[in-house]
């Protein structure tokens, strides 16, 4: 056959087939959706967005991901969701959770019914990067663990879809350091619609300093009543180790942060001074044993003389020495401290497999161990706390003043919230308050959504939405460990001029009612007045002294001092100044805007409800120490905040927000 004519019937062929094929090819509209991504890394959660060519492009429109040449959406390899576009109201991106197994170099694509209206250039998928840390190396087996993916995957499709989401509306519900940190976070990613409503006169929640006599900070006449200090690292002899405490660094970064945002305000500069601890002249617990001269006897005096503690005789000596071993060796075999220190996060999923979250140290004796009630209570007491919470202690007036000039004119003062309620037809959730306590009708204030960083023991008392069995639990039941300090101005820093000077440090002493005296660490060797922190308790008998009359638990401490130092201590008690305050009386029990001192699990608590935290209900989500890994520390606050608010960005649909917040503020078991 002649070239020419094999050349006629090639382009004949090509030309039939193209006409058989085009009744199977999806009609295609390309420049109706344009897509911008960049590099995305397989098993996480990523933004992708969108530009309409049409301003009046509206319908339903199909997001998938495959192959770049697909003619049908049933091609697709995986789905990401449907949305309805209304016309001049276009969303501009997307949530995209990438599977793991999602194919390199293959395309996004918008369907219009059955028309291609939108395919991408191809996406580069990234195996997952090894993370700061790997969240299978903290994950407890039960879920406790905030899985952005997860999240985003278990929501309907279509919910991912966002549209003006940085101008919702935010209640943040409380004004301590959650919800300070709260508000921080979401300035820092471009959200400026959000109130903070407290019920006090004050932001800063349990951090009270507390100024005395009418002083000023710079005067040094100050006690800390609620958390105390942040440690940086602790030090173990036995292998002469110093090793950096990790999770206190996120506060030291919030310092920096603040700081930075004040530097045209040089009086609310955040800095640190150390804290001393443990000092040999401080009092010590003796069992009743006094020196000759009627005191309390010094930890350097019972170095010195171990026969100047009396312990009481136990009927079975032998046993109680046992038992107080076993449980020695339960809480050190692993150097559980040791972990808390270098990894809170491993720390606590060992806690979990050690049963840490079941046995209080009664308990383990009584129960694990088979010892009777007799030697149980004598080694253990009748202390409930969990082993996990007997291993933290829990800051600065500074901090929350630092917040204030970019709080100020986004926050309520004195505002009591009766409880939160939803509206089914807006899809908002409304803040209730009572300017008038006998005012029947609350008034009602609607919000996108609700931060809560208030603590359990006063949200329980809110009428509040039906939440989920499990959340609606955690509130109600949430126990709350309690204690009381009482601080001491005296006209000297006499206990610095002692025969045994004491400058800084705290000692526990066996006085009933006082449980610690801690010395003011700051501006040491001054001449002028000084407060001492007289005593902190804490535990079932801080329930006791929070019975006590003000005036009478103020005689008691003051006798106390008197036992501990002699009479120099009602010499230098500076009571003769009525107009101003000589102490300060902090009883968190009692405390109307508290109602406890730090959230104190049960048995069985803290594993069973963390899941439900990670869940937003009624356009409401609950932050705060009690809903952290660890309780009482401020950080444990802070951490709560990055959860909270990298859950409010997911919820709409920023990812890359989320990302960067966690990147920036160390939430490393956040997995985005």
């Amino acid at each position: 056959m002649a070239p020419k004519l094999l050349h006629c019937m090639a382009r004949l062929l090509a030309l039939g087939l193209s006409r058989i094929g085009s009744a199977g090819v999806v009609p295609r509209q390309m420049e109706q959706v344009r897509f911008r991504v960049s590099e995305v890394i397989a098993d996480s959660l990523h933004n992708a967005y969108l530009e309409f060519g049409d301003p009046g492009f509206q319908g339903e429109v199909h997001l998938l991901y495959g192959d770049c040449d697909i003619f049908s959406s049933s091609q697709k390899d995986h789905d990401i969701g449907k949305i309805f576009v209304g016309r001049g109201a276009h969303p501009e991106r997307f949530v995209w959770a990438t599977p793991l197994d999602a194919p390199h170099l293959h395309c996004l694509h918008a369907f219009s019914g059955s028309t291609l209206v939108g395919t991408s250039t191809p996406v580069s998928v990234a195996v997952p990067l090894v993370r700061r840390e790997n969240i299978a190396d903290v994950a407890d087996a039960m879920g406790p663990w905030f899985d952005g993916v997860a999240y985003m995957q278990a929501k309907e499709p279509g919910k991912a879809v966002v549209a003006q989401a940085k101008d919702a509306s935010v209640a943040i519900v409380g004004g301590g350091m959650s919800g300070l940190m709260t508000s921080l976070l979401l300035e820092s990613v471009g959200m400026h619609n959000w109130h903070i409503i407290e019920s006090s006169g004050r932001v800063g929640g349990r951090i009270r300093t507390k100024y005395l006599n009418n002083t000023h900070p710079d005067q040094y006449q100050y006690q800390e009543m609620g958390p105390m200090r942040f440690p940086v690292s602790t030090t173990y002899a036995d292998k002469n180790e110093t090793l950096e405490i990790q999770g206190h660094k996120m506060v030291f970064q919030l310092s920096d942060v603040l700081n930075k945002l004040n530097t045209d305000y040089p009086e609310l500069a955040i800095n640190f001074i150390p804290f001393v601890q443990k000092i040999p002249n401080v009092p010590a617990s003796s069992g009743g044993y006094r020196l000759p001269n009627g005191l309390i006897p010094t930890v350097a005096d019972v170095a010195d003389n171990p026969s100047l503690v009396y312990i009481s005789a136990s009927f079975n000596a032998t046993a109680a020495v046992d038992a107080a071993q076993a449980y020695e060796e339960y809480t050190t075999a692993n150097n559980i401290s040791r972990q808390i220190i270098a990894n809170m996060y491993q720390a606590h999923k060992f806690a979990v497999d050690s049963g840490y979250f079941h046995w209080p140290e009664a308990g383990y004796l009584r129960y694990a161990l088979g010892y009777n009630d007799n030697i149980t209570d004598y080694v253990a007491g009748s202390d409930d706390s969990l082993i996990w919470d007997s291993l933290y202690e829990g800051g600065l007036e500074s901090l929350p003043r630092a917040f204030w000039p970019h709080v100020a004119n986004r926050t309520t003062l004195n505002r009591k919230i009766e409880g939160l309620s939803f509206n089914e037809t807006s899809g908002k959730i409304a803040v209730n308050r009572r300017e008038d306590v006998m005012q029947l009708d609350s008034e009602r204030e609607e919000y996108d959504y609700a931060v809560v960083s208030a603590p359990f023991s006063k949200v329980r008392l809110w009428d509040m939405p039906q939440y989920s069995s499990l959340l609606s639990r955690a509130i109600s039941t949430m126990n709350y460990a309690q204690s009381c300090k009482i601080s001491l101005h005296f006209k000297k820093r006499f206990w610095e001029y002692q025969d045994q000077p004491i400058f800084g440090g705290c000692g526990s002493v066996d006085l009933p009612g006082i449980g610690s005296v801690c010395y003011p660490s700051f501006n040491i060797n001054a001449t002028g007045p000084g407060v001492v922190l007289a005593s902190y308790i804490s535990g079932t008998p801080a329930r006791s002294i929070a019975a006590l009359s003000t005036e009478d638990h103020v005689a008691l401490v003051l006798r106390s001092m008197v036992q501990i130092h002699g009479n120099i201590a009602t010499e230098q008690y500076t009571d003769e100044f009525p107009l101003y305050a000589s102490y300060d009386r902090q009883c968190w029990k009692v405390d109307e805007h508290q109602a406890g001192a730090w959230a104190a699990p049960l048995i069985g608590q803290q594993d069973l409800y963390f899941p439900a935290y990670y869940q937003t209900e009624f356009k409401t989500i609950f932050i705060g120490e009690h809903t952290s890994y660890t309780h009482a520390w401020i950080f444990s606050a802070l951490d709560s905040a990055i959860r909270g608010t990298t859950q409010l960005l997911l919820d709409l649909g920023l990812v890359d927000e989320a990302k960067s917040i966690v990147n920036t503020w160390m939430g490393r078991w956040i997995k985005v």
